[in-house]
């Protein structure tokens, strides 16, 4: 067997791949996967030893994947933050991997370092924040907050003369950090990889989610003499809440401090004149993380890190070595600007998707989950038994209907009638169902589709409760 095929064998094989796409998006799919037991007994066999013809490992392939996915890019996938990749994402997408640029230096691919560049200058632009900030690509919010939080923690050691890429961290001054109650659970996560794990300090949040200022500066006086990093969130996990930023700010200036906003959705407010307000205060950050995976609808994966201080985080990531071609001042170096050397050109499906859509494209999808997930709480709050827990500030609502055993089997019966995929979550001690409208195909009438659905389980569930008691 010809272990490398011929151009004319890749041909059939990308041809193939075309037609099952194609097949794929225009199926109609349930809320959940059809037979993840058949998919992996498909994957899960010993390595074959003498290889196999790639046209029948792409079949099985197809087979396994028909058989085991979440259908995470469905108008009604509402489990978590996923978004659905727009076609033009999708086409660029496949370019990039034919193409299989590697995202280093600006010599190892001038297209993928100078579609970064510009896209770093139309997101500071579109986004509002400083002029002077520059942008990193990650593969998600976890390593951008990782490298915005590596930034801070540089920038605070900074003030008492340590420098961290000479000194290290033991012994090193301390460093405060204040994060919320709701803290997204990745940023614990990136604390720890930084030697901060003991210096946490978690502020109360409000009855929305909403970091309790007030808390968070009295936290601030206690650590006086230390550094401080102040983490909030735009668009919080469940509720969808956004912090108070401004007042995050002024505590981070009284104390000379580094705010770090986590934004993973709820950056692309900013995007639309209709929303901004609702991020007001948000340039005033040190440094931001989002995704353009959710909620700009990129293909996975695509993370973005933001710093307002371009040298605090080349210090922060700098990495030298005698065969890379890294400090050429007049040209982009990707790996610059993030913790990975080497990376797929994230860059290209960004651009193609900022392109595409433009400033009013980019404003008009940011808008249009907005007015589906408002239109599902509506609808669903006018139902006796059905409350609504926060208010629905963004694309994230929360819906109560009962106990942990009734939120469950909603969920689980909203799945198996295709109405939905919805994730359960506990609010403030509340058994809840989670609504994350993020795809650029879910509009108004499929949230009014989706709401119906919902009402109708609801009802047969309850009245299902009460014939049983």
């Amino acid at each position: 067997m010809r272990m490398f095929p011929e151009q004319t064998d890749t041909s059939g094989l990308l041809q193939t791949a075309y037609e099952q796409a194609i097949a794929h998006l225009g199926s109609q799919r349930g809320a959940r996967p059809r037979d993840p037991k058949r998919s992996r007994d498909l994957l899960d066999t010993a390595m074959p030893v003498a290889g196999t013809p790639a046209a029948v490992t792409i079949a099985r392939l197809v087979e396994a994947g028909t058989a085991g996915i979440q259908p995470t890019t469905d108008p009604t996938a509402f489990g978590y933050v996923f978004g659905g990749t727009l076609p033009v994402g999708i086409a660029a997408d496949w370019l990039t991997t034919v193409w299989d640029q590697v995202a280093i230096t600006h010599n190892a691919s001038p297209v993928t370092a100078q579609a970064e560049m510009v896209c770093e200058r139309w997101l500071v632009d579109l986004l509002g924040l400083p002029a002077n900030t520059v942008m990193g690509l990650t593969s998600g919010c976890t390593s951008a907050n990782l490298v915005g939080l590596a930034a801070g923690r540089e920038a605070q050691l900074r003030r008492f003369g340590w420098d961290v890429n000479r000194d290290g961290m033991q012994d090193a001054p301390g460093v405060a950090v204040i994060l919320s109650e709701q803290t997204h659970a990745s940023v614990p996560r990136c604390l720890h990889l930084l030697g901060l794990s003991g210096q946490m300090h978690y502020a109360r949040t409000d009855e929305e989610g909403r970091i309790d200022a007030t808390h968070a500066r009295q936290i601030a006086r206690r650590q006086h003499g230390k550094g401080l990093i102040i983490i909030g969130q735009v668009g919080a996990t469940d509720g969808g809440s956004i912090d108070p930023i401004t007042q995050l700010s002024e505590i981070r200036d009284e104390y000379e401090g580094w705010l770090h906003l986590d934004a993973a959705f709820g950056m692309w407010a900013a995007a639309s004149p209709e929303l901004r307000p609702l991020v007001t205060g948000m340039e005033k950050a040190d440094s931001w993380s989002t995704d353009g995976h959710k909620w700009l609808n990129c293909p996975y994966d695509c993370g973005m890190v933001f710093c307002a201080h371009p040298e605090v985080l080349a210090h922060a990531m700098a990495i030298g070595a005698s065969y890379l071609d890294n400090t050429t001042s007049n040209v982009r170096h990707p790996m610059n600007y993030r913790m990975e050397v080497s990376q797929r050109a994230r860059a290209l499906p960004l651009w193609a998707t900022l392109h595409h859509l433009g400033k009013t494209g980019v404003a008009q999808l940011i808008q249009q989950g907005c007015a589906a997930a408002q239109c599902i709480a509506q609808r669903l709050e006018a139902e006796p038994g059905i409350r609504i827990l926060a208010p629905v500030r963004l694309n994230q609502v929360l819906i109560h209907v009962g106990s942990h055993t009734l939120t469950q089997h909603v969920a689980e019966r909203l799945a198996a009638e295709r109405v939905g995929w919805f994730t359960t979550t506990t609010w403030k001690g509340q058994p809840a169902l989670r609504v994350s409208v993020s795809s650029w195909q879910t509009t108004v009438h499929t949230a009014e589709q989706v709401a119906e659905g919902f009402v109708r389980i609801f009802r047969e569930a309850k009245e299902g409760n009460q014939n049983h008691g």
